[in-house]
């Protein structure tokens, strides 16, 4: 009976489809070992990573190299994001993408600033005509760097089809030393709907994960009955690194049988906000533990693979089940976990906790809450099931339930502003109260008459804030009367302490100079070598707007050769 199930599994994980990516056509952007800080697919904060996160030896400047023939199809500066990212098509209709750059090569470079001084902007976003930027394989195009949302230097890398769909890069041969095992950090069941129950009660239950010589695990013996499902946390990491990156692949199987694979080789941008509905976004909030559930739970992902009954196991009385969770990374290091299941049906089940409020929210309908100056409003398929919803108005304050169920769909809140004055209503915006100390983050926010309006896909705590501060602007090597010419950079310091800074611009004796803003030190940046400033005597002006309309100006006088 062992040999049968063993061959039955063996088949299982042997007869995945061929890998159809071309092997020998891309190389890799990089002239150094890959060793990566990110894998394709792993679970980030709203999303599922795009690409492959390249360690550039905790440096800047690096060379990175077009992984084939092709042109620039478009590029894309942004202050946070991927910050400087360049796009180019290849002939076999993929695209390969290169983000969180320091600058691009110097022809990329020029037809860049071209375009930043004729729209007078610093974020730009190009898209080429196919003759203008022809690049060759290995050619340089750009430096490596930490600019927008990057977390320390690295090169973000992806590799798209031709619907603008990432694919894991490393199904086209591009090659990451890997003999490490995944490692389990936690496994937990799920009881569906009430009559359900796991050792007797109706409530999740973290499980006992025993190890077991082979680095597999085995899980406490449990008793169950009625509808279930699992979940784990796993991590895992490569030869060259500590980081603890995400797994290619989970399939579970219910004696000897496949019921449930998730496999994360390509995806598309449309779905990766359903990533808060595969892990149990409620346990991440609070433990800050993203745990993956073995079962589809209303997700419409592609990512999911031969699922048998949404995933779920229906556990009979006296019955026993055995079940196996395979995690395996791209190079088929795997690890094994097995439950065995004694189905028993309680005569007494300790009943989940009910939170019932006067608030009932049907997820294929629209719904205004409203209470005093304040209203929500929820459309149409915004949330993945009917619940009940939290909803209270104190003053200007908005609790709005905790920040506990995953959205697929963002929704409005209003505030009435009638009652304050003129001049204090230009102040005004929404803010999300965050972190222990209920610090007001500033929500996206418009205005239209009397009515604040902030759109979000966050619940929580939402108030009306005031900002009466004014950005501050700050020299860093600059002084009044100041010979510079020496300098090949012009810095200068900005900051807001209330609703976030807005927009900039610099102005050197009447023209746009472009400044680079690097919201992570705060930095404005001007090259010198952009050679826009010509003359001996300069009047710089600086002028800095937050989110409300508050502003700041800075003028000062140097001097340049």
């Amino acid at each position: 009976m062992r040999l049968i199930l063993f061959i039955t599994l063996l088949i299982s994980i042997t007869t995945d489809a061929q890998n159809i990516y071309p092997q020998d056509y891309f190389t890799t952007p990089l002239d150094i070992p890959l060793i990566l800080s990110g894998t394709f697919a792993e679970l980030r904060s709203n999303h599922f990573h795009s690409g492959l996160d390249i360690k550039t030896q905790q440096r800047k400047g690096l060379k990175v190299k077009a992984i084939a023939n092709g042109y620039v199809s478009r590029i894309k500066v942004s202050h946070y994001g991927y910050g400087k990212a360049l796009y180019i098509t290849h002939p076999n209709g993929y695209t390969s993408v290169y983000a969180h750059l320091q600058k691009f090569s110097p022809s990329i470079e020029a037809y860049v600033k071209k375009h930043q001084y004729e729209k007078e902007s610093y974020e730009i976003e190009l898209f080429p005509k196919k003759d203008e930027l022809i690049l060759n394989k290995s050619e340089l195009i750009a430096y490596s760097g930490n600019s927008g949302g990057s977390g320390g230097p690295h090169l973000h890398f992806e590799i798209r089809d031709n619907a603008e769909r990432p694919i894991n890069p490393m199904l086209f041969g591009i090659d990451i030393k890997d003999t490490t095992k995944p490692v389990i950090k936690s496994i937990y069941a799920y009881p569906i709907g009430e009559n359900s129950s796991i050792n007797h009660s109706n409530e999740k239950l973290k499980l006992r994960l025993i190890p077991v010589k082979s680095g597999d695990y085995v899980v406490e013996n449990i008793e169950a009955f009625g509808k279930i499902g699992f979940g784990i946390s796993t991590t895992d990491r490569q030869d060259l690194a500590a980081n603890k990156n995400g797994v290619s692949q989970i399939q579970t199987f219910l004696n000897g049988s496949k019921n449930f694979e998730i496999d994360f080789k390509r995806f598309s941008f449309d779905e990766t906000k359903h990533i808060n509905k595969l892990i149990d976004y409620e346990h991440y909030k609070t433990k800050k533990e993203r745990v993956q559930k073995l079962f589809r739970d209303n997700n419409k992902l592609s990512l999911y693979n031969s699922v048998k009954d949404e995933g779920y196991l229906n556990i009979e009385d006296s019955t026993y089940s055995i079940y196996k969770i395979r995690v395996n990374d791209f190079k088929n290091n795997d690890v094994w976990i097995t439950v065995s299941i004694k189905g028993n049906k309680s005569k007494t089940i300790q009943p989940k906790e009910k939170k019932v409020t006067p608030y009932f929210i049907y997820a294929n309908e629209t719904k205004r809450l409203s209470e005093g100056p304040i209203s929500v409003d929820f459309y149409q398929n915004t949330f993945y099931e009917n619940l009940y919803l939290d909803f209270k108005v104190k003053h200007d304050t908005l609790i709005l339930h905790k920040d506990i169920i995953p959205l697929k769909k963002s929704f409005n809140i209003n505030f009435d502003i009638s009652t304050y004055n003129n001049e204090d209503k230009n102040k005004l915006y929404v803010a999300r109260l965050v972190g222990y100390k209920n610090y007001p983050y500033y929500v996206s926010t418009r205005r239209k008459d009397n009515i604040l309006t902030a759109t979000t896909k966050i619940l929580g705590t939402h108030v009306l804030a005031t900002d009466l501060t004014k950005p501050t602007i700050k020299p860093i090597n600059v002084k009044k009367g100041q010979w510079i010419s020496k300098y090949r950079y012009l810095k200068v310091k900005i900051s807001d302490t209330g609703s976030g800074i807005s927009n900039y611009r610099a102005t050197v004796n009447g023209k746009w100079i472009l400044m680079e803003y690097d919201y992570k030190t705060k930095t404005l940046t001007h090259d010198f070598n952009d050679n826009r400033i010509s003359d001996t005597k300069n009047n710089l002006k600086v002028i800095v707007t937050d989110n409300v309309g508050n502003s700041s100006t800075f003028e000062t006088l140097f001097y340049r050769k």
